[in-house]
């Protein structure tokens, strides 16, 4: 029985005994942590910054954002919507581990865009039970990036609500374009 799926075939054809992704990613693994050496950090972010952002895989946060590794906490889910597990990742961030400042990301071109809450619908017709969860669906990315700054500025769980900005990064120019909250 395997874990996941096997490795896509490359540009050149298959790639020859590598099993699955997963099987891959472990090797990485392996590879990396023959070289590693411990850095000695904290768990708080040097820079007490949480940054709430989209999963889709174009994203690539730290060198978009000028990160190093331990500058930030980084809570990642579809469409980088603040959802209560978000909050309780931002209220886990900010009580134990010394967050002050929130940047939100969304991001053009997002999966959700085209999604609306029947997925839920289908989902429940095909396994036969509803998803506790929302979709979170959204058409306008930066009424949605709004919404999310609204969310966090008024969660009563967190401590620092007056450093939340948002913005959506633009997947074709890597740009970010800050949202005003109004």
């Amino acid at each position: 029985m395997t874990t996941s799926a096997p490795v896509p075939a490359g540009p050149h054809g298959s790639i020859a005994d590598a099993g699955t992704v997963t099987d891959r990613l472990v090797e990485a693994n392996a590879q990396y942590a023959a070289a590693f050496s411990d850095p000695g950090m904290d768990a708080r972010p040097v820079l007490h910054v949480a940054v709430v952002a989209c999963m889709d895989a174009r994203l690539d946060l730290h060198a978009a954002l000028g990160l190093e590794l331990g500058d930030c906490h980084t809570i990642r889910n579809a469409g980088g919507v603040v959802t209560d597990d978000v909050i309780r990742s931002l209220t886990i961030s900010q009580r134990a581990l010394g967050t002050r400042s929130v940047v939100l990301i969304h991001h053009t071109g997002c999966g959700l865009e085209s999604l609306t809450e029947e997925f839920r619908h289908d989902l429940e017709m095909e396994v036969g039970q509803r998803p506790a969860w929302a979709v979170e669906a959204f058409r306008d990315v930066d009424q949605d990036v709004r919404q999310s700054m609204q969310r966090v500025r008024t969660s009563p769980f967190l401590l620092h609500t007056d450093d939340v900005r948002g913005f959506v990064f633009d997947v074709r120019t890597g740009l970010l374009r800050e949202i005003d909250p109004a």
